[in-house]
């Protein structure tokens, strides 16, 4: 690759003796362009964009130190090589604060200039060489940052996550999930012709078109679950506002998908008011994906679909997931799938409902317990391919089987960790209980027959922070739901969140925010009017 070198000099014959005698392609550079003096070589600079700046010092109307005053600002990258008749202490020293590359004194051989070239060519190949690490770098970050979004929401809309992680983890992604109202819409794409070698890419090219929709708007996250299956997670701070952005959007996917390929069916799930309850709208939507893919009006039920629907015990699963022994999983298969499976093998809409209901159970109940989802249910990614494969009763049984002997396993295995269950359990507890301004150590404590003392020391060191700061930690993460979504007072919110007094509330929240609750507010509502203003955001 050959690197571009302009060159300004007011002698003319200095100039052309430098140009014709100098081997510019032996030594890695193409001559691009001359000019006689500052003032000409600026705009032409401008134009071929060189990598190397070759300029005397004296010129009329404008001199090299400010014609590289203004290089310098305008193209910082372009490497400046001085040329001066005058070897005085002040050209020097300005040329260095100029951030000037080589000062050679004339008069200049073609050898000295040649030898200078040779040190900048290896120079600049050095900073290709970085810039393009670099570049790989800021992608493979990207790329994996943007899988990790993917995957961490998934777990979410399978309700794999607690509230809290959900909380820290969006944070730390740097997904502002926090709204008043969540919906999922689950789309699934199929080609119109028969299967080809082009599936795939006509498959990627309508997935990139809705990551086009989507990209700017701050209310709608993607999820690719695989090439043909894809997840919209919608959320907003009105029912009116969610229902009236998802049809938009969707429209507008509709029509756009009808100028390809492909087909798509779209299945919406219903408004959840809880982030850690939108796993009920997937499952919706995944079971009207499932409804209109058989030819049925997406959400009607019959009247023996809905009877058979209210057999459906979801608590079942968990308890037994919680409770159960691994030795009893056959006898509980036999109880609670094996009287629905024979009609989910009728209904598609109930097979959904009973297959969907056993892989979130085991999801959440994994999810909980710190492990991999993806590595224990590997059938998170393939739900829809799983349930187009199940036709007989004891199929359906024998793949739930599968699914909750995983997550029996990675249960049981976890029992080897003395203090394991028994901090679940206080977390649990906290959880649950933190909004009471009573709530102490030795309570929790009692609920898991520790000692207080004993228990403060271990749950240190498995949680890695001390009681006190988890509880506080639960504390303000709600404060800063209340404080984004509701129009709460600071006391209100402090009494909701077990403060009584609402100044000592509002010193905890700025010690561990940087900010007061009303500043915290006022910042969240800013930001949120300047995305509204910004024309490229879609929801504005």
């Amino acid at each position: 690759m050959l690197y571009k070198v302009f060159f300004v000099e007011d002698e003319i014959v200095t100039r052309e003796g430098i140009r014709d005698n100098v081997d510019w392609r032996g030594n890695g550079f193409e001559f691009c362009g001359e000019a006689p003096d500052g003032e000409i070589a600026l705009p032409l600079l401008q134009a071929t964009q060189p990598d190397v700046l070759i300029t005397d010092i004296k010129m009329p109307f404008m001199d090299g130190l400010q014609l590289s005053h203004i290089v310098r600002e305008r193209m910082p990258s372009v490497k400046i090589v001085i040329l001066s008749g005058h070897d005085e202490f002040e050209y020097a020293r300005e040329a260095i604060k100029l951030g000037v590359t080589e000062y050679l004194l004339k008069p200049v051989t073609v050898q000295g200039l040649q030898s200078v070239l040779g040190r900048l060519a290896a120079q600049l190949q050095e900073e290709r060489r970085e810039q393009e690490r670099l570049r790989k770098l800021q992608a493979q970050l990207a790329e994996n940052q943007a899988w990790r979004r993917e995957r961490f929401l998934l777990k979410l809309v399978m309700g794999a996550v607690s509230s809290l992680e959900a909380i820290d983890q969006s944070e730390e992604l740097g997904l502002d999930l926090v709204a008043r109202y969540y919906l999922i819409a689950a789309l699934k794409l199929k080609r119109r012709e028969p299967a080809g070698q082009s599936d795939y890419y006509e498959y990627l090219q309508v997935q990139q078109m809705i990551a086009g929709l989507v990209e700017n708007n701050p209310d709608v996250f993607l999820l690719r679950k695989d090439l043909e299956e894809l997840v919209l997670l919608f959320k907003g701070n009105t029912p009116e506002y969610l229902r009236e952005e998802r049809d938009l959007l969707l429209d507008e996917i509709r029509r756009r998908v009808r100028e390809t390929r492909c087909q798509i069916t779209i299945g919406e799930g219903g408004l959840q008011e809880r982030l850690t309850e939108v796993y009920q709208s997937f499952v919706e939507a995944w079971v009207n994906v499932e409804n209109g893919t058989a030819g049925q009006a997406a959400g009607s039920l019959s009247r023996s679909d809905r009877a058979e629907l209210l057999k459906v015990d979801q608590s079942a699963v968990e308890n037994y997931l919680k409770r159960g022994a691994r030795e009893d999983l056959p006898r509980f298969l036999d109880r609670f799938i094996q009287p629905l499976s024979a009609a989910a093998c009728r209904s598609p809409l109930i097979k959904s409902y009973l297959f969907i209901d056993v892989i979130l159970a085991s999801a959440r109940f994994v999810g909980e317990l710190g492990g991999n989802v993806e590595q224990i249910l590997p059938e998170l990614d393939s739900i829809q391919t799983v349930l187009l494969e199940l036709d007989t009763p004891e199929q359906i049984q024998h793949q739930a089987g599968e699914i909750l002997d995983s997550a029996l396993a990675y249960r049981d295995s976890q029992v080897s960790n003395l203090y394991f269950g028994m901090i679940r359990q206080a977390k649990q507890y906290l959880e649950s209980h933190y909004r009471d301004p009573e709530l102490t150590l030795d309570q929790v404590a009692a609920h898991v027959n520790l000692s207080p003392c004993h228990f403060s020391a271990v749950f240190s060191q498995k949680t890695g922070t001390t009681f006190k700061e988890y509880l506080t930690e639960l504390r303000i993460n709600f404060a800063k739901e209340l404080l984004l979504t509701t129009a709460l007072r600071s006391s209100e919110i402090a009494e909701q969140i077990g403060y009584n007094d609402p100044h000592y509330f509002s010193y905890v929240f700025r010690k561990n925010t940087g900010l007061a609750p009303k500043e915290f507010r006022q910042q969240a509502q800013a930001d949120k009017r300047g995305a509204q203003d910004d024309p490229k955001n879609l929801s504005a």
